[in-house]
């Protein structure tokens, strides 16, 4: 079974959930090397999205993309708004008119929003960021497809290597963003961009369990 418009509307639902539950730990995280906002502000963001979602349940998974990218635009402050925001835009391209999709056709979808936050954030693998944990979760998938995994699969092995990608952040010294600042300080800190985007990885892989 493939992923449908009620899939994707329960994912962004389930993910406003885990940001809410772990909003302090995401600010936590954000305290030594951030300015101590992006669980509040993804919180802020998601709680938008959600009533955004209600005048959007109709559309198509590209046009619900969209409304939540700008959602997230309008209400996310700091990075994480336009970052989280083109996203969200760029799946919705990818994805444009499709009220259902596949393993490949999400390997490309994220792989086109990954691009997209690195020429908006302009930030390499090893800068710590949230790439570090969206460019291995790309990869799992490209594999899984050419594996000829299932989709349930695939979402499985994206999750784990965003997961991997997120720790392998902790040792890092930041390069872009408000941690650079810090220089060698930040350093052994888990960065909380890569977290979050770690989380929305790990949701779609929870509700979307039984595609196949």
């Amino acid at each position: 079974m493939p992923v449908t418009t009620i899939d994707v509307l329960e994912w962004i639902r389930a993910y406003a959930q885990v940001i809410e539950e772990n909003k302090d730990y995401l600010t936590e995280l954000d305290s030594p090397i951030g300015d101590a906002d992006h669980g509040a502000n993804m919180h802020r963001g998601f709680q938008a999205v959600l009533e955004k979602l209600s005048e959007n349940e109709d559309k198509d998974i590209g046009k619900i993309f969209m409304a939540v990218a700008m959602a997230l635009l309008s209400k996310v402050g700091g990075a994480g708004g336009p970052l989280y925001s083109t996203l969200f835009m760029q799946m919705g391209k990818s994805l444009n008119s499709s009220t259902e999709f596949g393993l490949e056709d999400w390997s490309k979808a994220l792989d086109a929003a990954t691009e997209g936050v690195v020429r908006l954030g302009k930030a390499s693998p090893g800068d710590k960021t949230m790439v570090d944990a969206l460019m291995p979760a790309v990869q799992a998938l490209k594999d899984a497809s050419q594996q000829g995994l299932t989709l349930g699969e695939g979402l499985i092995n994206s999750a784990k290597a965003a997961n991997e990608g997120m720790i392998a952040t902790i040792p890092l010294v930041a390069r872009k963003g408000r941690a650079s600042y810090l220089g060698e300080r930040s350093a052994g800190h888990q960065d909380p961009g890569a977290t979050s985007t770690f989380m929305l990885l790990e949701t779609a892989a929870k509700v979307w369990a039984n595609c196949s």
